[in-house]
């Protein structure tokens, strides 16, 4: 596995994933990242899977996902836990990578997406959230999410951007990052929505419940996922802190990223430090520290 990365902070920090989701690239985390880096932590943000510069080849459900994760983990941090932060399909990779191997990760943080049980528990009592949720079946259709996607310029992608932040202007110079990242990398990035019936059977088998503590926040003006997507999803995880944001939608660590960074910071502050109580050490084949873009590799 090969997966390129953003990092900020000194070396010998405790170490934070900082996950993006769809459509998006590590671009739009780089003020959190540098906040969550100045309280004294190493963060690692990486292209998922399927976003190149890194490895593009599938599978793209839950349980992959999750298993990049950990291996990232792994290899940036083999004989501490580490924190992740994940962001949209960054959540949901989150989720899986704790319920898979909560040994080694200290804490979580959730932006935007709740858990996936939760989702679905929620989402047939919403009509405007079954609305909403329409563009996952046209990313999902063989040929047509491709074409619906790309057509026009990528207008569709500008249309979720305002629509899922409808107070956040995209900057120029992110939106050339994100269209780039995408002309490289389809149809991999909307793939994710093909292979969410693995994603949910996975999540139904195996994230039942998840032990690291996990701070949840959503953003009030979200128009993708609503705030109540998140209702009882305290079943899922044992110990849960939510925050719902006033004045930010779904990109909120882009729209209001002090805000989002001192509730992050705060809680890593609450979270105990933690050491691994099993668990393999990775194999860590390589890792490139070239200033503030590298490359990791890490043995599947």
């Amino acid at each position: 596995m090969t997966l390129e990365h953003m990092e900020f902070g000194a070396a010998g920090r405790p170490k934070v994933l900082l996950l993006h989701g769809f459509p998006d690239t590590p671009h739009s985390f780089a003020p959190l990242g540098e906040i969550v880096a100045d309280a004294g932590y190493r963060v690692i943000a990486p292209w998922m899977r399927g976003y190149r510069p890194s490895v593009g080849e599938g599978p793209y459900h839950a349980e992959k996902l999750g298993r990049d994760v950990i291996e990232l983990g792994r290899a940036v941090s083999p004989d501490q836990p580490c924190i992740v932060i994940g962001h949209d399909w960054g959540a949901i990779a989150t989720y899986a990578a704790l319920a898979l191997a909560p040994d080694r990760f200290r804490a979580a943080v959730a932006l935007s997406v709740p858990h996936p049980l939760a989702f679905r528990n929620n989402m047939p009592r919403s009509p405007a959230q079954l609305f909403r949720s329409r563009y996952m079946a046209v990313l999902a259709a063989p040929v047509l999410g491709e074409l619906a996607s790309t057509r026009r310029d990528y207008a569709m992608i500008d249309r979720l951007w305002r629509c899922w932040s409808p107070n956040y202007q995209l900057p120029s110079a992110h939106r050339q990052h994100v269209i780039t990242c995408l002309k490289q990398s389809m149809p991999a990035p909307i793939l994710y929505y093909r292979a969410l019936p693995q994603t949910m059977v996975f999540a139904a088998r195996s994230m039942r419940k998840i032990s690291v503590p996990v701070l949840y926040l959503h953003g009030e003006t979200d128009g993708c996922v609503s705030p109540d997507m998140a209702r009882d999803q305290i079943r899922f995880v044992d110990s849960l802190e939510t925050r719902t944001l006033p004045r930010v939608g779904h990109f909120m660590h882009a729209e209001d990223p002090d805000r989002v960074g001192k509730l992050i910071v705060e809680f890593l502050g609450r979270a105990p430090a933690g050491t691994l109580r099993s668990g393999r050490c990775a194999e860590h084949v390589r890792v490139e520290d070239g200033g503030a873009r590298s490359c990791i590799r890490a043995g599947l």
